[in-house]
């Protein structure tokens, strides 16, 4: 007899930082989401641990009634994640695989003690200082890129694959029909480039809109650098905006400026943009050549210059060429058939029943 495939019992860890998916801005929460809809969509078995006003058709294991960002007690995140993990290892038997996606490490004692299976996926940026130390005692733990870009400051870490980011097909209606303004989707802070985005814009002659939130880390750069730049013509400052928003900002745009001074680990609203037909004008740092295809979804640049002169030709690209190219790359289904296959690997028996 064949080899029957199961369906799988998942746990995904998430961050408390946000809800799941955030409210507003957020990143690897909403990757959180996406992929545990899809997972449960495939007939898996998801559990969900994360605060309690997240959002899921998964099994939810509220941590925190609230987001740590929102909540106005200010809870001490270090805390609630250790809550967080013991209430994961006490249930650890009940799953075939464990999928973490905390960036800090606390979990990993746990995972190289457990029996069952622990794999986590990195998103944030890994040329921190100590990473090296910390990923050299757990290079036996499998660990998941965003990016092969993403991992190239730990060589010698346990990699078992780079997967890149999904979105729903359905999250946005794509439009095919070029906008008259410039786009900036993120969070304001130095390496994100918005001072760049409305040189850029400024120079090319064409309105920027920026969807933006400001952390209280980067509020005195707000102040000093970006608030005495919002008073050019033609640049809005639109705040944070969610989901239900970003379809009309982004398929409303020309294009979405993307001008960052970092190596970024992915982008995700490099895919968000693509997904409402939008092309991407990025420079080339960390992720952006893994995800722009140039002269298809977008262009990849090395200056500003580059990137005016881009501004207009970016009238030229084929936008359902671009959402097209975003189907084929970048769903969420692609994502969890891709991390469904990672979790058969490496639950072994756990995830086969023979016929």
């Amino acid at each position: 007899m064949g080899v029957v495939e199961k369906s799988l019992r998942i746990a995904q860890i998430a961050p408390l930082f946000e809800s799941v998916p955030p409210q507003l801005y957020g990143g690897t929460e909403r990757v959180v989401a996406y992929l545990t809809e899809a997972l449960v969509r495939q007939g898996h078995c998801v559990t969900l641990f994360a605060s309690g006003d997240s959002r899921t058709t998964a099994e939810l294991v509220p941590v925190c009634d609230r987001a740590i960002r929102l909540d106005t007690r200010h809870p001490d995140a270090g805390a609630l994640h250790l809550v967080m993990l013991e209430k994961v290892f006490q249930r650890a038997s009940s799953f075939d695989v464990i999928h973490c996606h905390l960036d800090s490490g606390v979990h990993l004692p746990l995972a190289r003690r457990s029996r069952v299976p622990v794999i986590t996926t990195l998103h944030g940026r890994l040329d921190v200082a100590g990473l090296d130390s910390l990923y050299a005692e757990f290079s036996d733990l499998p660990l998941v890129s965003i990016s092969d870009s993403q991992r190239r400051p730990l060589p010698h870490a346990g990699w078992a694959a780079t997967i890149h980011h999904g979105l729903p097909r359905a999250l946005h209606r794509p439009s095919f029909t070029p906008g008259n303004y410039l786009a900036f989707l993120g969070r304001v802070s130095p390496e994100k480039g918005l001072d760049r985005a409305i040189s850029i814009a400024r120079r090319a002659q064409m309105p920027l809109k920026i969807a933006a939130k400001v952390d209280l880390a980067d509020e005195h750069y707000f102040r000093t650098h970006v608030n005495p730049l919002l008073d050019a013509p033609g640049v809005e400052f639109v705040g944070e905006i969610d989901d239900a928003h970003k379809g009309s900002f982004l398929g409303g745009a020309a294009a979405l400026l993307f001008p960052i001074k970092w190596p970024e680990p992915f982008g995700l609203a490099m895919i968000e943009a693509m997904s409402c037909g939008t092309p991407v004008i990025a420079f080339r740092c960390g992720s952006v050549p893994e995800v722009v295809d140039e002269g298809v979804t977008g262009f990849i640049v090395e200056s500003e210059d580059e990137a005016v002169e881009c501004v207009g030709r970016v009238k030229h690209l084929d936008r359902q060429a671009c959402r097209t190219r975003f189907e084929d790359r970048f769903s969420d289904e692609r994502q969890a058939r891709e991390y469904v296959g990672l979790f058969r690997r490496y639950g072994g028996a756990r995830c086969q029943l023979r016929a």
